[in-house]
């Protein structure tokens, strides 16, 4: 009949859609990593890609990124809609990185003083990552000299400094409360950038219907929000107003606040879920995959390895703690945590903009509405920035005289009004740890195996499984 004919067409054109998007997909974690910068050597650095139904202007290279999420950041600072996300956050105030306007402007302002307060403002901060370093050299001491997989310790430790600023606690290791936590919020990071987060925002009245991994994605933030909000019920049972412990804190006598002027700038416990969820996903799965592409690229240069341990216990010893005033005495440590973000690309793409009005990139008009995405990875390795883009060198991050020097293409964290909003708290963490894992292990792989540099992309860049020694030294 012709209704039958109609629907075994129409399951022919979806399955090459289908077909269509997987492939487009696979192209879009290429174009995080190389094609991208392929193409801004062939189209230049402002060209359009369509993404579905919709365009997508790709911006690369340091001075067009540095244009467009700096020069031009009041233009390009609002999330695009998507299906999916608002999906996640239940269309409403769409917690910290996904809501927009006075919403995004208040819950930021809001965010980045309690980081201050309870991460920068004085030691205890430093404290609570040196004490969690001690409960990560004891977890890998356990390992007794064999091979193991550091990824599950890593997590753990990062994760719990995350805890002490949103639940004022930390987590055993060995909690499966925590770590089913940490698999979600895992899932959640990996599900984000795949393939099927891009099938969802580009026909979500299909997708909402079908079977798939997709589906994860907000079962897995269904159950964290459930267990945030167990921490939240748990807070207002003693919530001391002269007192705030922590972020759940002061955002619940925040609330109070603003109810009380009447103003909606997103002060309401489903948003304290949600920017509680925001602060996991951005604040352990970055540092966490740092430490990680950390081991694998000292492991590949062990001559590097040697030259940092050797001036940490020059200045530090193996005995004494590290602390962030020792920081200014190791510029080469430095140097190297620097080249290990540099090289580890941890958010290949800085997340979707919109034009808020019509503006221009370049030498192109790019209308109001259009969908913009700066590509940090053309940042990182720019050819016209970095002496050696490709290779792992950490003489980057060092003038003639062995001191350290900045780079302004460093942007790991983004810049501009998105920038990450808990950059002091990870340079913090990244340097204690890993130079405290330094000061007591040194770190190879088993004989023979060679690591890979190649890493798996979904919404951050994952090194691929991989194995280490971590012998006391």
């Amino acid at each position: 009949s012709i209704l039958v004919t109609i629907l075994q067409t129409f399951t022919i054109i979806l399955s090459f859609r289908f077909i269509f998007f997987i492939a487009l997909k696979r192209t879009i974690h290429l174009l995080s990593a190389c094609l991208c910068i392929q193409l801004a050597d062939i189209y230049g650095n402002v060209f359009c890609v369509r993404l579905g139904r919709h365009k997508t202007v790709f911006v690369s290279g340091w001075k067009m990124v540095k244009e467009a999420i700096v020069t031009q950041a009041e233009t390009f600072v609002d999330r695009p809609y998507s299906p999916m996300v608002t999906r996640i956050y239940s269309g409403n105030s769409a917690g910290l990185f996904f809501s927009n306007g006075k919403v995004w402007r208040r819950q930021r302002r809001f965010a980045m003083a309690t980081i201050r307060t309870f991460a920068l403002a004085n030691s205890s901060m430093e404290q609570n990552i040196c004490s969690e370093s001690l409960h990560l050299q004891e977890a890998m001491e356990k390992e007794e000299g064999q091979p193991f997989d550091p990824v599950p310790l890593l997590n753990n430790a990062v994760a719990n400094i995350i805890c002490m600023i949103v639940f004022r606690r930390r987590f055993d290791y060995n909690d499966q409360y925590f770590q089913n936590m940490l698999k979600k919020l895992t899932d959640v990071a990996y599900l984000e950038g795949s393939i099927w987060a891009l099938l969802y925002d580009a026909f979500p009245a299909l997708m909402k219907h079908l079977p798939g991994p997709h589906n994860d994605i907000f079962t897995s933030s269904r159950s964290l929000e459930a267990f945030i909000r167990t921490e939240i019920e748990r807070h207002k049972l003693d919530l001391d107003p002269s007192n705030p412990r922590d972020y759940i804190d002061c955002f619940l006598l925040e609330e109070k606040v603003v109810k009380a002027a009447l103003h909606d700038v997103g002060f309401e416990e489903e948003n304290l879920a949600l920017c509680c969820l925001d602060l996991f996903l951005a604040g352990s799965e970055t540092t966490s995959k740092t430490l990680q592409w950390g081991l694998i690229y000292l492991i590949k240069s062990p001559n590097i390895q040697e030259k940092v341990q050797a001036e940490i216990d020059g200045v530090i010893g193996q005995v004494r703690q590290p602390t962030m005033v020792d920081k200014a005495n190791l510029p080469y440590t430095d140097a190297v945590i620097h080249e290990i973000q540099r090289m580890g690309n941890i958010v290949p793409l800085n997340g979707l903009r919109m034009a808020a009005k019509d503006s221009k990139l370049g030498s192109y008009i790019i209308p109001k509405g259009t969908t913009v995405m700066p590509n940090l990875t053309s940042v990182l390795f720019d050819k016209n920035e970095w002496e050696n883009p490709h290779t792992f060198y950490p003489e980057h991050f060092l003038d003639t005289e062995g001191k350290f020097v900045k780079r302004e293409a460093f942007l790991p964290f983004s810049a501009g009004k998105r920038a990450c909003l808990g950059e002091g708290l990870a340079r913090m963490e990244l340097f204690l740890f890993f130079v405290s894992l330094l000061q007591k292990f040194h770190f190879s792989t088993v004989e023979g195996v060679e690591l890979s540099t190649e890493g798996i992309t979904g919404a951050t860049r994952t090194p691929c499984p991989f194995k280490v020694f971590a012998k006391p030294r």
